[in-house]
């Protein structure tokens, strides 16, 4: 069965280690967009983030595509929101907390801004203002809108420090919420619901496609849902093992042009 939807995770994955987009990789996306493929980025990031990247290989249009969020949310590239999975004020507040109990930094991402309540900014929270393309508002709890949408929440800090409160996160939490690890100085914490393996599986409903239409690219633990749903799940040569074990095949690194190779090799007539 031929490829119809590659799906492809931005940072360590389409961008070079230099965080870049390399002329291969646009050649490769655009080669795969006119043999009629749906080219599918899916990050982390809000739409704000994905659009640069989006618009430098020619994606555009309402039957188009991107999952946002780490799986939260999938829209159009034009914005329409078709799947919205958030959190609710309530799971703020205890999140929040766990952050102080935990002694890391802490912030919540929503449509508009990343919100924090630590008033000595974190370096990190200000790395991910720039990466997203989104503003920080400094909010204490008792100031925060309880009508806010939180599409995300994340813990933010060195990654001494992350590795530190990685395991001291409860049991419970993880029943609650999907936790994933996205950077070594990322924790990233969502609704149960979301993930970039449910959101590409609701994407897919919507298309009529079939998992075996869908070939998956990525190198986190964010990505391991979507690389395990995907008829060809390809792990990229920097990903991390567990990626690696779960993927189909694994391909160059994102030194090398990974993205494109794969591209070539797999979708490609």
């Amino acid at each position: 069965m031929s490829i119809k939807l590659i799906a492809i995770d931005i940072d360590g994955t389409l961008l070079n280690e230099k965080n870049e987009l390399a002329p291969a990789t646009i050649d490769a996306v655009k080669a795969a967009s006119a043999q009629g493929i749906k080219v599918v980025l899916c990050s982390g990031r809000p739409l704000t983030g994905v659009a640069p990247y989006i618009q430098k290989l020619g994606i555009s249009g309402d039957d188009q595509y991107a999952v946002t969020y780490n799986g939260a949310v999938a829209q159009t590239v034009s914005g329409k929101v078709l799947i919205n999975h958030a959190l609710s004020f309530n799971d703020y507040i205890d999140l929040e907390a766990l952050s102080r109990k935990l002694q890391v930094s802490f912030q919540i991402e929503t449509p508009d801004y990343i919100y924090t309540a630590n008033k000595d900014i974190n370096p990190y929270t200000i790395f991910e203002s720039n990466l997203v393309k989104m503003l920080i508002r400094y909010r204490e709890v008792g100031e925060m809108p309880r009508d806010v949408t939180v599409s995300k929440a994340m813990f933010v800090d060195s990654p001494e420090n992350i590795d530190r409160i990685k395991p001291l996160i409860p049991q419970d939490f993880h029943d609650k919420y999907y936790v994933v690890q996205s950077t070594p100085f990322f924790i990233e914490v969502m609704n149960k619901e979301a993930s970039k393996g449910n959101a590409l599986r609701g994407l897919a409903a919507e298309l009529g496609l079939e998992p075996a239409e869908i070939m998956t690219l990525g190198d986190q633990g964010n990505d391991l849902t979507m690389i395990e749903y995907a008829g060809l799940g390809v792990a990229m040569g920097n990903a991390i093992d567990e990626v690696k074990q779960a993927a189909n095949a694994v391909t160059l690194t994102n030194a090398e042009d990974g993205v494109a190779a794969a591209i070539r090799k797999y979708a490609l007539n």
